[in-house]
């Protein structure tokens, strides 16, 4: 299993994204049952966000994000590093 850190973007003010939040976060939630994803957030500056997350490869963790809300409907764009997580968490040993 590889890691990631994905760094999204927003496109416009957080504002107007309206009842995307919910759609959002229930794509979130699909990923966390599902093991995928292991935290998320806002950035500080509220412009974007942050997510780590564990996938077989990039191309499926790029076909998660293709999937967002977010990205689907134009108000964030993504970027995904790959990074060797050497050390870990015993929770995240069995993944």
């Amino acid at each position: 299993m590889k890691y990631y850190v994905i760094e999204s973007h927003f496109e416009k003010p957080f504002e107007t994204f309206g009842d995307i939040v919910p759609q959002h976060r229930a794509w979130l939630q699909a990923w966390y049952d599902k093991g995928v994803l292991l935290c998320s957030g806002p950035k500080s500056d509220k412009t974007g966000g942050m997510l780590v997350g564990r996938a077989d490869d990039i191309s499926a963790m790029q076909a998660l994000i293709d999937g967002d809300p977010y990205h689907r409907n134009g108000l964030a764009r993504y970027r995904i590093q790959e990074f060797d997580a050497v050390k870990k968490a015993a929770v995240l040993e069995a993944g």
